[in-house]
């Protein structure tokens, strides 16, 4: 037992060394460095050592703006922490002094803002599985993972560069899955791959043609999108694994009693899930751009279609997403505002509100988060979610 604890004390520290002192080594380095090769991104030793005179040269940029800016940033921490202090210790001594209906909503709300982060639970459960809880080794391993995705952001920046990848789709994928054509003579035609240039110009000035293309490469995301949701229902609903890991989540004690292991249940669960993602990220580096940030982008979303579809239904994740999809996509192609609804009222408005001129195309990225804020209010269980308990 002493010889395991301390080989994985060793290797908590040499982890612990990648993760903190390689990259601290690389940023001392890169700040040695010349512009020239600095810009490189590479781990190698300075030609020349300009320590000195890249620090003169930032403090100089910009008519000395770091400077500028560290005085302000000083007087604003300094006055926001002393009203804070002031008000906050104000507010404290009127409520312990002072008994009314209000008294539960701010010390709830208080108390709100000092809750406990949702991953620490987790987080501690897994330390004590592990026997490293209160331990040094586990304190390491804590402080390593939560680098270690920061280290692997910068290792991919180091090898492949801060530059978007070029990720091109297969030859059959390239090209429109199919044309829509829309004629002001003959109607809406659909015609299969590209159209011909001569179906998407007319001799008549008169007769209006417009062509659509829509992409194979988003038509193939929509085969493995929906792929993908069969197999996991047809997992979930129609075998014993899926019987197995829907009851682990409601019943552990239950599950663990027939004989099942259910850490292991949901290490298997969350590495499917990561590999899922890992699918979905190759099928969909064709349209989005490959970068190591690129699950950030569509991150919040996910969130919003996860909660407004319901935790842990699929069909409510399928129909949240199609509902979130068509609101964001249609509300693009509206171009009206509150001030252009008055007018078409017979309203005359006298004040030049910024407001009132924002068109619904203005703000459609917010609109899947107004409607997560109605569901929250109105349905907090999503829209095909089931209430625990």
């Amino acid at each position: 037992m002493p010889r395991k604890n301390f080989a994985l004390s060793f290797l908590a520290i040499v982890l612990s060394v990648i993760v903190f002192l390689v990259p601290f080594a690389f940023i001392l380095l890169t700040a040695i460095k010349d512009q020239q090769q600095a810009s490189l991104l590479d781990f190698s030793w300075p030609h020349q050592f300009r320590l000195v005179q890249n620090f003169v040269d930032v403090v100089q940029a910009r008519d000395y703006m770091l400077i500028i800016a560290f005085i302000n940033s000083t007087i604003l921490t300094a006055a926001s922490v002393t009203l804070m202090v002031v008000f906050g210790a104000m507010v404290a001594f009127i409520l312990q002094r002072r008994r009314g209906r209000w008294n539960g909503l701010i010390n709830a709300l208080v108390l709100a803002g000092l809750i406990i982060p949702p991953a620490v639970v987790p987080t501690i459960w897994v330390l004590q599985k592990l026997g490293l809880f209160r331990t040094m080794p586990g304190l390491i391993l804590v402080e390593v993972a939560f680098g270690l995705s920061f280290v692997i952001i910068e290792l991919v920046l180091l090898i492949w560069g801060r530059t978007a990848v070029e990720f091109p789709p297969p030859e059959i994928l390239r090209g429109p899955a199919f044309t829509l054509i829309n004629s002001s003579v003959t109607g809406l035609q659909l015609v299969a791959g590209a159209a011909p240039a001569a179906m998407c110009v007319s001799a008549d000035a008169a007769v209006r043609i417009v062509c659509s293309p829509f992409p194979a490469t988003r038509g193939f995301m929509m085969l493995v999108a929906l792929a993908m949701l069969v197999a996991l229902w047809l997992l979930l609903t129609r075998t014993r694994i899926g019987l197995v890991i829907q009851s682990a989540l409601t019943h552990p004690e239950m599950v663990e009693s027939l004989g099942h292991n259910v850490p292991r249940v949901f290490m298997l669960v969350f590495g499917a899930g990561a590999a899922l993602a890992g699918v979905a990220g190759v099928i969909g580096g064709t349209t989005f751009v490959t970068e190591p940030a690129m699950a950030l982008t569509v991150g919040s979303v996910i969130f919003v279609v996860v909660v407004v579809g319901g935790m842990g239904s699929l069909a409510g994740a399928f129909v949240a997403s199609l509902l979130i999809g068509i609101l964001q996509t249609f509300a693009v192609a509206l171009d009206y505002s509150l001030a252009s609804v008055f007018r078409s009222a017979g309203v005359s408005l006298t004040s030049d509100n910024s407001l009132l001129k924002l068109t619904i195309s203005q703000v459609a990225p917010i609109l899947p988060y107004l409607l997560l804020v109605l569901i929250l209010i109105f349905r907090p269980k999503g829209l095909l979610g089931t209430r625990e308990g």
